[in-house]
């Protein structure tokens, strides 16, 4: 085996047939070779696709580019583990369960992937929030109706390999496995979910929909199970909470019932969008279009914004989705949220970015009387807000980025991808104002870093609030077990340890893991 390097123009690197002729011709005639890797670089006016084979001497010699083998015994009638939640840290803990012979039962507040795109319906065209179906809650959690993308930077918490070949076992696309910034996208997520839920059921796990916890059941000083919709209790021997950030009733459940929480920094902004042409002519230096071979372009953005107090205050791009769409992302009624999403071919017309200030502790001493909730509840006004600004609906606050920063309210808005429609506004009536403050030097910053960003022809939409959870359920370092309720494994983006699809996935496992080691007498390989 040896690994070859093509440096390759983007129709030479995304025309199969093309690409196929230039890498049989490198690596030579009867030898085999597979991608192992796909980055596209725009350093230069000439962009260049580099692509990284692995060459073998022959086709049979060729290793399989995928060894994950999506086997799981019947655990019908074994030993069981509770896991609140369906997104992907319950999924992923809940095969890891299965993979060793414990039976998990999944409990979701929200609806199957399939009914649930009637809730997100009537969101955009209606208006309305189900509290308990909506772009955060339901099979698949938050990640399944957005840009489903797979970059992360936490390679040391777990096999991102491994969480990127189950996907691929459950339908998703090979070019996971190789491209840098790997994404599934919208449309193509709610099957690999159903598909991942599939091999829940089929190997004697249960997956409950419209079940939502509402009590804990603690038996002398750990957590056996759970109440569910007020009524029916479900038992196990341990439970993982992957609850997601947006779950603020669990949060608010655990400190009613005097079970340890923290509260912690996260980040509120705005969404900005841009027409995805102008960001491609930024990014790839074309003069008029990207053409036909390259993707549409992304971009990664921060600033240092001094404060009052000397320190410096971080303002990022977050969760940026070329070729995407904003949606409303309330989960419940009264409240404005928006996000992104993206669909696998990324072929809207549109860019969009959460742009976020960041919101430390020392930020919320107006919510002390909240205790650990104070974040939440910050959280909470400014979205409600918004939306009560803007009439009550899911009609969302939005202002040109240029008229922004010198304080115009806009006379027009441009065109949007978002479904329920905009309001011209003063956004500085909905941020607070150090958000706002920080919003306006970092566009001018983000300006010159980034020539034609800083332009009317982009406009912030608000508000981008749900970025992180306000809130950490605190675990012990090695056994991941929660520092005072034994029996509780805190997992995932809601108890404030993972930030993405994959790291989820992957603390879903390592708490699925943990579970095995210390109530299971499971050896984990």
């Amino acid at each position: 085996m040896k690994k070859i390097e093509l440096k390759l123009r983007p129709e030479e690197a995304y025309d199969e047939e093309v690409f196929h002729q230039l890498a049989q011709k490198k690596v030579g005639k009867g030898a085999a070779y597979r991608i192992v890797k796909r980055s596209v670089d725009a350093r230069q006016s000439q962009v260049w696709v580099r692509v990284q084979l692995e060459r073998f001497p022959n086709e049979a010699a060729k290793t399989p580019l995928i060894s994950y083998k999506k086997y799981y015994p019947n655990v019908a009638s074994q030993k069981q583990v509770i896991i609140v939640g369906a997104g992907p840290a319950g999924l992923f803990a809940a095969l890891r369960l299965i993979e060793h012979n414990i039976k998990p039962i999944v409990i979701e507040r929200g609806k199957d992937v399939k009914a649930r795109r009637r809730d997100l319906a009537a969101i955009n065209k209606e208006h309305v929030v189900n509290p308990d179906s909506n772009y955060c809650f339901g099979e698949g959690g938050a990640g399944t109706y957005s840009d489903g993308k797979l970059y992360t930077r936490s390679k040391k918490r777990g096999d991102v390999q491994r969480i990127l070949e189950i996907f691929v076992a459950h339908g998703a696309r090979e070019e996971i496995l190789y491209d840098a910034h790997p994404h599934i996208g919208t449309n193509k997520l709610p099957k690999i979910v159903t598909e991942l839920r599939e091999s829940i059921l089929a190997s004697g796990g249960e997956v409950h929909f419209d079940s939502k916890v509402t009590d804990f059941i603690i038996e002398n000083g750990a957590l056996t199970g759970v109440k569910v919709n007020d009524d029916s209790a479900i038992k196990g021997d341990a439970v993982i909470l992957a609850t997601g950030h947006s779950a603020r009733d669990i949060f608010e459940l655990l400190d009613a019932t005097g079970i340890t929480i923290e509260e912690k920094p996260f980040a509120l902004g705005v969404r900005i969008e841009h027409p995805q042409n102008l960001i491609d002519r930024i990014q790839y230096h074309c003069e008029t279009d990207r053409g036909p071979y390259l993707p549409a372009s992304s971009y990664a953005l921060v600033n240092q914004v001094e404060t009052n107090n000397g320190k410096n205050r971080g303002v990022f791009s977050f969760c940026m989705c070329p070729g995407g769409f904003i949606v409303p992302a309330a989960t419940a009624p009264g409240e404005l949220v928006v996000n992104g999403m993206s669909p696998s071919r990324r072929d809207s017309k549109y860019a969009n970015s959460g742009m976020v200030v960041s919101v430390e502790l020392d930020d919320l001493q107006a919510y002390k009387q909240y205790g650990r909730l104070a974040g939440l509840q910050f959280q909470k006004e400014v979205e409600q807000k918004a939306c009560h600004i803007t009439g009550g609906g899911q009609t969302a606050p939005a202002q040109r980025m240029v008229d922004f920063v010198e304080g115009k309210v806009s006379t027009a808005l441009n065109d949007t991808s978002y479904q329920p429609g905009l309001m011209s506004m003063d956004m500085t009536q909905v941020l607070p104002e150090f958000i706002a403050k920080s919003l306006r030097k970092s566009f001018k910053a983000f300006g010159k870093k980034m020539k034609g960003y800083y332009t009317n022809e982009a406009q912030i939409i608000g508000v981008e609030s749900r970025t992180s959870s306000p809130v950490r359920i605190p675990r012990n370092k090695e056994s991941l077990e929660h520092v005072s309720l034994s029996r509780l494994y805190p997992c995932g983006e809601g108890a404030g340890y993972a930030g993405g699809i994959v790291s989820a996935a992957m603390d879903g496992e390592r708490c699925a893991e943990a579970v095995l080691m210390k109530y299971l007498n499971k050896q984990i390989l």
